[in-house]
């Protein structure tokens, strides 16, 4: 599954890059950019296939604060408290070791806004831990899953392409960033198991209905695919190995009669992003809802 979605991106890369050449000036301010860069909140129903723990949901709610002075500013500001959860299937249902991603952004919008392709430059500070303070590695060897400490900061920056395909009317945003940990935030039990660098490429399209007498147009379908090439000593993985590859393509739907969310479907295959699961291989597809707040 890892190579065809490493395929499928390389086709969705070229795709896009045929249809920029024939695009035209978005409608676009840099706010809903950010917003597109930071994400959705959502919720997975209970029918995950894959090698995933039986879950109940995962919830990852990501709530944006932005800070800009008005909608033309070329500099936009955005505190984000992300928080991921996982419920488990098992007895009373316990919410293990939360994600709690709490970051900064700072976003940039350059050149003329009258140019058929729109870059904006970014950097993130941002930290992630699970509010756990037990011994992270068990007497065994193993990670201590339920309650052993995780904790990293990190910064992230990178450059957004933002255009408009008028053949299908579609918004295309294709990313690229550098994600990297100092070595006196990561715990020292990491080492050699968590990547401390780490590349991250990312296309994604929002499918607009043709042009109505609304000032704004809800996209009715979306495509996201994202991937993450990890970096550094990772227990003996070859540096050419795809078990170093995390990918994920996730395509959302919102129907008319769901005014402020949609239903998407997601693969994923890599290493988990779940604190201190960090170490574990995942493949599997999952379903949920997941927010709309997506206005063109």
């Amino acid at each position: 599954m890892m190579k065809k979605l490493y395929i499928l991106f390389i086709v969705l890369t070229i795709t896009f890059m045929g249809y920029s050449q024939q695009s035209e000036q978005p409608n676009l301010d840099l706010g809903l950019i950010a917003q597109v860069n930071q994400g959705n909140s959502y919720i997975t129903f209970p029918t995950d296939i894959g090698n995933m723990e039986p879950l109940m949901f995962e919830g990852n709610v990501i709530p944006n604060f932005m800070i800009r002075q008005n909608k033309k500013s070329r500099l936009v500001g955005v505190l984000t408290p992300q928080i991921i959860i996982r419920m488990y299937n098992e007895f009373s249902h316990p919410v293990k070791t939360p994600s709690y991603i709490p970051q900064v952004t700072a976003y940039y919008l350059i050149g003329n806004r009258e140019q058929k392709e729109l870059l904006t430059i970014y950097g993130r500070l941002a930290h992630h831990s699970n509010g756990q303070n037990d011994d992270l590695i068990l007497e065994d060897g193993s990670i201590n899953y339920d309650s052993g400490d995780f904790a990293t900061n990190y910064i992230e920056v990178g450059g957004i392409v933002t255009s408009l395909n008028k053949n299908t009317n579609a918004v295309q945003f294709l990313k690229t960033s550098f994600e990297y940990h100092p070595e006196n935030s990561v715990h020292c039990l990491f080492e050699g198991r968590f990547s401390r660098y780490r590349w991250h490429n990312e296309f994604s399209a929002f499918k607009l209905p043709r042009k109505d007498n609304t000032d704004k147009q809800k996209a009715a379908i979306s495509l996201d695919f994202k991937t993450t090439w990890l970096f550094g000593d990772l227990a003996g993985t070859p540096n050419l190995s795809f078990d170093r590859l995390k990918a994920s393509l996730t395509f959302s739907y919102y129907p008319k009669f769901l005014e402020e969310i949609g239903l998407f479907v997601q693969l994923y295959n890599g290493k988990d992003y779940y604190n201190v699961y960090f170490d574990e291989n995942r493949s599997m597809i999952r379903f949920g809802l997941m927010t709309d707040k997506l206005r063109f």
